[in-house]
């Protein structure tokens, strides 16, 4: 069991979430249970998942919880692309937000082959 406080992917996972809250609070307000909740959703599902997968019995399981983090970068991707597709963002917003979601991908995509090892 490891504490998922102290995994540096976890940190900037936690950090990327409350960027993207705020980032949201922008938004159109008819857009608060449609693409602001889909977007807030799959960012705290990044560091949720390395946290319950931090506590799984097995190297296996704690893959198999950062696979689904790794999902969710990928939603976030294309959410923002349509964020900004619909004006919601600008591009250099989005371009920001990218850098760091695919940071946190390449950090799990490491800790990924590193559990599988």
């Amino acid at each position: 069991m490891k504490d998922f406080r102290k995994l540096k992917v976890w940190e900037k996972a936690h950090q990327l979430t409350l960027r993207i809250y705020k980032v949201t609070e922008e938004f159109p307000r008819e857009e608060l249970y449609g693409l602001i909740s889909q977007i807030r959703r799959a960012s705290v599902s990044i560091p949720t998942n390395i946290a319950e997968g931090a506590v799984r019995s097995s190297d296996a399981d704690f893959a198999r919880f950062l696979y689904i983090a790794l999902g969710s970068t990928s939603e976030l991707e294309y959410l923002f692309l349509l964020s900004k597709d619909l004006k919601f963002i600008q591009s250099e917003v989005q371009e920001e937000l990218n850098a760091e979601i695919n940071e946190i991908k390449k950090m799990l995509i490491t800790f990924i082959k590193k559990l599988k090892a």
